[in-house]
């Protein structure tokens, strides 16, 4: 299967930090990649490079065969790119955004018209389409800056966090809308702090920290790794913290972890729900007082904790000054219409 996005030791630096320290990666045609890592890891530091937007200090790296500093202008003509920020022209009508869009591809004035109403019409938006953006839900207008960004039916779509700040039924669409993109044919780079929105989507997942990677798989085999299931105790009072440790590690599969602020201990076990039985039956025997028993799949921040040592919303800012990924809106405008 041929790679449609590829680096090899990719390393950017902004003066001392370094961003990117040998990053490697390969994306299959037709499958999507979830780049996970903490705010700050190099996730869109890598989007960057990847859709020209930023030259690497080293390394290669090439999308749909094209390498991205020898042929920035083709690469372009090749993917699509959606934001953390929905990059749209609040003024503008969501037709009118859409138009335009079309027009910096040079698709020509009636195309681009015709693909305008083609992407309102599958991004639920007719209604709003001629409405000024600035009348939109925030939903709304992640959806149009998805639209925008397959305006010219990209091979390869970067899409840096594209359902941060959306509501659970917006972030369902935008799911299913990913999948279709897929199933047609495209391929995908998708970065996120959510594993439920890795797990939902990526084919395989590379976790990266300080601008390396650390970890990488398909998502059910990165949630193994680190224990494939949690129980959580949440105890009464702290007395019962050393007692609880002590019953979990004793069927636990990996590491224990005990929050005393919250009277809280997780352990990595693996047995479903006959640990849970065996757990609450223990903490009876010793009357241990709890006030919940819970067993849940691994979070991101499990995963992040296990591999990193910290939490996935522990915001680290990055080497240029700004979280990862994160700019004012104009700026991020500016980008993206590079692109297009």
């Amino acid at each position: 299967m041929t790679d449609m996005i590829r680096t090899s030791g990719l390393v950017k630096r902004f003066g001392k930090v370094t961003a990117l320290n040998g990053l490697d990666l390969s994306v299959p045609q037709g499958t999507i990649l979830g780049l996970l890592g903490p705010n700050g890891a190099g996730k869109t530091t890598a989007v960057r490079i990847l859709t020209t937007l930023l030259e690497p200090d080293g390394g290669t790296a090439t999308v749909a065969g094209l390498d991205v500093c020898a042929e920035p202008d083709k690469v372009r003509e090749r993917i699509g790119l959606s934001g953390q920020t929905a990059a749209v022209d609040e003024y503008l009508t969501g037709y009118e955004n859409l138009e335009m869009v079309g027009r910096l591809y040079h698709l020509g004035a009636q195309k681009s018209r015709d693909r305008a109403r083609e992407l309102l019409e599958r991004f639920d938006l007719t209604e709003a389409g001629d409405r000024p953006a600035k009348t939109y839900s925030g939903g709304m207008r992640r959806r149009l800056d998805l639209a925008a960004a397959l305006v010219a039916a990209p091979d390869v779509l970067f899409l840096d966090e594209p359902t941060t700040g959306l509501d659970p039924f917006s972030r369902a669409q935008m799911w299913e809308t990913i999948q279709e993109l897929v199933r047609a044919g495209s391929t995908v780079l998708l970065t996120t702090q959510y594993m439920e929105e890795a797990d939902r989507l990526a084919d395989n997942v590379v976790v990266i920290d300080r601008g390396r990677m650390i970890a990488q798989g398909p998502p059910d085999q990165l949630k193994t790794r680190i224990g494939g299931e949690r129980i959580e105790v949440v105890l009464a009072d702290s007395a019962g913290i050393q007692q609880a440790r002590s019953i979990l590690s004793e069927l636990s599969a990996g590491e224990i972890r005990v929050e005393p602020q919250t009277c809280t201990v997780t352990a990595a076990v693996t047995g479903g729900v006959d640990i849970l039985r065996q757990v609450l039956q223990l903490l009876k025997d010793r009357a241990i007082p709890v006030e919940d028993v819970g067993l849940r799949r691994p979070t991101l921040d499990d995963v992040f904790l296990s591999l990193t040592g910290h939490a996935a919303e522990e915001a680290a800012p990055s080497p240029d000054g700004k979280r990862d990924g994160q700019s004012v809106e104009r700026g991020e405008t500016r980008e993206k219409e590079a692109v297009r």
